[in-house]
């Protein structure tokens, strides 16, 4: 096989490996579609819970981690236990998280089951309901669970779909926080 013909077939192969394992572009610093860009706002939430409407201009300054989830996904089960780990050991240093409940199913539609949903995961940072998928769509997102960090500017710079890479999402929460070491 020629040089010219491998390097073609290596392009082709990392194309289709981009189309089919999103995971692969998540982060700005690989050159990602996040990349400093400026970061939707909340507009069209159907409900808030656990806090007022919140607003990317109201949030200036802090690091938000934005996790796009629904209750019955269990790749989002899972990521929970990461993300409430993560709000405990960095809320009070400048973290907001906000999760953007977006359904899947009807039945997650239902604002008196996601309201047990966070009783029952112990979930008690401001949560979103986006049943119009308007959040959703303004973060062009098109996974669950999904994660977008954005900078105390209001830039998104970070973007991780499913689960894994938790070591690497806190790392970039500490470096945005002056903190790149956890202490």
């Amino acid at each position: 096989m020629t040089t010219l013909r491998m390097a073609t077939l290596l392009t082709a192969l990392g194309a289709a490996l981009l189309a089919f394992w999103p995971n692969a572009w998540t982060t700005a610093s690989s050159g990602g579609p996040v990349a400093d860009t400026p970061a939707p706002d909340f507009t069209g939430a159907d409900r808030w819970f656990n806090s007022a409407p919140l607003s990317i201009d109201r949030l200036r300054g802090k690091v938000v981690l934005v996790e796009f989830w629904t209750r019955e996904c269990i790749n989002c089960i899972h990521v929970l236990p990461h993300t409430k780990a993560l709000y405990d050991k960095y809320a009070g240093k400048g973290l907001v998280i906000v999760g953007v409940h977006t359904p899947e199913y009807d039945e997650e539609r239902d604002p008196a089951l996601l309201q047990a949903a966070l009783s029952q995961y112990q979930i008690t940072w401001p949560v979103a309901m986006d049943n119009s998928y308007r959040i959703w769509n303004a973060y062009g997102n098109q996974y669950w669970p999904a994660l977008y960090l954005i900078d105390q500017h209001g830039h998104m710079i970070y973007r991780h779909v499913g689960e894994g890479s938790y070591d690497e999402t806190e790392q970039r929460i500490r470096q945005l926080l002056g903190n790149p070491q956890g202490t």
